[in-house]
């Protein structure tokens, strides 16, 4: 049955494509060939414009598609300005479904007519995207808010796409041997965790919430207010704002605003999030993205819709900014170096070999003034560096990888003459050297104490267990004092093992890089209590 569902859907997607006249991709798309022979003959190619043809496309695809076309309208560096113009228009003014639905669907969650929740509603949507629509309204105290409605059974429609994606990710790991790196399964796990979490607007009440925390006091960037008594889980009623969208460069600059501080605001934004806050907006297409003006030298980035947040672990943060730090510096021997320490190559892996590799691909990136450096350009010869070595795809790093993607084409847009490394290097090195400093590891030692305090809690038993028996064993109530007495290289192995263990607890604890010297410690403790016990 599932099958069929597929094979259903797969032919439904090739009639969109032969019908918006793609039909040179279903020719060219492997996995469509054997439903080729159901298809009438190709129809005679449409005269619109490619661009206009892709679009209509992915709208009726549905959301998972249209996500595509927004995720790629970014990246204006690497398409045709016809494509990229057309799949811009995805961002924000995908086709509504209709007001009445809208009105149908809140009243049923909210139980009561619309009049009573709130003063003003308008019924003609101020936009639409893939997943949802918004409304403005205003609410009985006279506050501006914006309604935010999942479009009607989307839920449904993204199971049956993620389905499709599953299965193609199968096949490509059972029959294509070098798309076992790229690790499609779980980049499109991945993904549906994400969809799921983006399908959710409590969850993303939440995440608004906790990013305007993260802002509650900054210059560069504002977070609308959720209005928490009118959300559910399939409504978001939120502040409305009065911005520019950042599309918008004729007013921008008709206001007079700062482009170039606005460009370097936008990367310092993302580079707080991700180190300082550990907590960054992944959905950063120009449709989530307006522009405070009240102040045209200091322009404040606004954000709204924040179905898709991302977060790495400590682990992966720190191997990131040393990362990008020796990217920056062109110290590609340490670029490997962190590579095989991460684990995200094998561990066999020659360090000489991948640092050769690594210079290959990223020296004629530097050969060009650093405002030209494209971070795109360097990913794609990465990944063509990675096959060499089973480099695999880590999925908890797709989010950022997308996200940093768009940063990048929105400050070449807003700014071409943007220096991505100038702005970026000092965040990063302040967030080493503080992440490093003592007091720093102090204030989080006190964070992590309740955590820490309870495997502590374990260490004192353990300790008087092996105290007692080597008490006995001196005594010749052991098994060891049968054969000999205990010789004092004994005691020194068991009370070194014992504060090897702990210190190593207190550094994982702590989540200090690097986090090998905490293994090291409770390994090698371990292993010294062991071997006593066996001695």
């Amino acid at each position: 049955m599932r099958r069929i569902r597929l094979l259903l859907r797969l032919y439904r997607i090739q009639r969109v494509l032969i019908r918006h006249g793609l039909d040179e991709l279903v020719r060219r798309v492997h996995l469509f060939r054997p439903l080729a022979f159901v298809q009438r003959p190709w129809p005679r190619r449409s005269r619109d414009p490619l661009g206009l043809r892709l679009r209509l496309a992915l709208e009726q695809l549905g959301p998972l598609f249209v996500k595509f076309g927004q995720a790629v309208s970014v990246r204006r560096d690497l398409l045709p300005e016809e494509i990229a113009d057309e799949l811009a228009k995805l961002q924000d003014r995908v086709p509504p479904f209709p007001s009445a639905e809208a009105v149908a669907l809140l009243e049923g969650v909210y139980g009561c007519e619309l009049g009573q929740m709130f003063a003003e509603f308008q019924t003609e949507p101020l936009a639409a995207a893939s997943i949802a629509q918004v409304h403005a309204a205003r609410l009985p105290d006279g506050r501006d808010v914006v309604v935010k409605v999942l479009r009607p059974k989307v839920r449904a429609q993204i199971r049956a796409d993620l389905e499709v994606l599953f299965a193609v990710a199968e096949l490509a790991e059972r029959y294509w041997p070098a798309a076992r790196r790229l690790r499609p399964r779980a980049v499109v796990a991945e993904f549906e965790k994400t969809l799921d979490h983006e399908l959710d607007l409590l969850r993303e009440a939440g995440s608004a919430s906790q990013l305007k925390r993260n802002f509650a006091h900054s210059k560069q960037l504002y977070v609308p207010e959720v209005h928490w008594d009118y959300c559910r889980r399939g409504v978001l009623v939120i502040e409305r704002i009065d911005a520019v969208p950042i599309s918008d460069m004729q007013t921008l600059r008709r206001h007079g605003t700062n482009i170039k501080k606005l460009a370097e605001n936008g990367v310092d934004i993302f580079f707080t999030q991700v180190f300082r806050h550990n907590f960054f907006h992944a959905d950063m297409h120009p449709g989530n993205i307006f522009v405070d003006v009240s102040n045209p030298e200091e322009p404040r980035y606004v954000a709204v819709d924040f179905g898709i947040m991302g977060s790495l672990s400590a682990r992966d943060q720190s191997y990131l900014a040393e990362n990008f730090l020796a990217f920056f510096k062109r110290d590609y021997r340490r670029v490997a170096s962190l590579h095989i320490d991460s684990g995200w190559v094998p561990p066999d892996t020659r360090v000489d070999e991948l640092e050769s590799a690594i210079r290959a691909v990223c020296e004629p990136v530097f050969n060009r003034p650093l405002k030209d450096i494209s971070f795109g350009l360097a990913l794609l010869r990465l990944l063509e560096t990675a096959r060499e070595f089973d480099m695999e795809i880590q999925p908890q790093l797709v989010l950022l990888e997308k996200t940093l993607l768009a940063i990048e084409g929105l400050g070449r847009e807003l700014y071409p003459e943007l220096d991505l490394w100038s702005t970026a290097q000092p965040i990063l090195e302040a967030w080493i050297r503080e992440r490093r400093d003592p007091r720093t590891q102090l204030k989080r030692l006190v964070e992590a104490w309740p955590q820490i305090s309870e495997d502590l809690l374990q260490l004192p038993d353990l300790l008087h267990r092996h105290i007692r028996s080597a008490e006995q064993e001196a005594r010749g109530g052991g098994p060891l004092a049968r054969h000999r007495r205990p010789s004092p290289r004994y005691f020194q192995r068991r009370y070194t093992g014992t504060v090897l263990l702990v210190a190593g607890v207190l550094w994982l604890g702590l989540n200090t890089y690097p986090f090998v010297l905490g293994w090291v410690g409770v390994v090698i403790g371990l292993w010294m209590l062991l071997l006593n016990r066996r001695g």
